[in-house]
């Protein structure tokens, strides 16, 4: 273990273990049911993320084989159609044990400065690191992710602020993105302001960047949700990250069903 760790530190390529992969994998239901291919794909994608990004603790957190790979793992999901260039204006992770605080100052329109400290779980910086809380990354599953959320902060950063417009491809326009990106989130707002309660999370009406990343999490672990509740997002999504993680799902679970008959 502690080879590995040392060897991904000093930027070299390297495998991963096998017992090690599979039980991320096994841990996490949204890479359990990969098929096997795409398995291979997302180790090979991970094993090269490791090898070019730098991993860091603070708070007193020991770095160890396991919060590598499970961190990089689950943020090459959504560039395992993509590929590792998604990902090529940046470098460091910065792991905490728990929730961190970041000093905040900001000048109101009057001129007045204030002052407070912002409690995070997880922040994704322009140019700069990415900072996940790892008490929070174990918490993955059912539509909550911090991981995806914040690599999906600097997907949409690749081609300035964090705004909900990435950079696109595979023929979205610009004006299609717009179209059907903003009319998910106006309405997603609508529905938090009158209280409703919604299985995605409500913090995804706090800005198009934050709606961006919010559906991503839940694009990939909750895909039954966004393609019941905004299908036409689903689909633009669909053809942004290359995956139909609900094909995938109901795939796995036939097979799965068709194995326990």
């Amino acid at each position: 273990m502690r080879e590995l760790l040392d060897r991904l530190r000093g930027k070299k390529s390297t495998v991963i273990p096998d017992d090690l992969w599979a039980a991320i994998v096994t841990s996490l239901p949204f890479l359990d049911v990969l098929p096997a291919d795409e398995q291979k794909q997302l180790k090979r994608l991970t094993e090269s993320f490791l090898a070019e990004k730098e991993f860091s603790t603070a708070g007193g957190l020991e770095l160890t084989d396991e919060i590598c790979v499970s961190i990089a793992a689950q943020g090459c999901l959504p560039i395992l159609k993509l590929g590792l260039n998604a990902y090529h204006d940046w470098i460091g992770i910065v792991v905490y044990p728990n929730e961190f605080v970041v000093p905040r100052r900001i000048e109101d329109e009057s001129g007045i400065v204030h002052e407070y400290d912002d409690v995070l779980s997880g922040e994704a910086w322009a140019g700069g690191p990415l900072i996940v809380s790892w008490h929070d990354v174990q918490m993955a599953g059912d539509g909550y992710n911090v991981v995806i959320h914040e690599f999906a902060h600097k997907l949409d950063m690749l081609n300035g602020d964090a705004d909900g417009v990435p950079a696109l491809h595979s023929g979205i326009g610009e004006a299609e993105w717009e179209e059907v990106f903003f009319a998910a989130y106006e309405h997603f707002c609508t529905r938090v302001d009158r209280d409703e309660e919604t299985i995605i999370d409500p913090y995804a009406s706090e800005s198009p960047g934050e709606f961006f990343a919010v559906l991503t999490e839940s694009f990939f672990e909750i895909p039954d949700v966004v393609a019941d509740e905004y299908p036409a997002l689903y689909e633009l999504f669909k053809r942004f990250y290359r995956q139909d993680p609900l094909a995938r799902e109901m795939k796995a679970t036939g097979n799965k069903t068709s194995g326990a008959q």
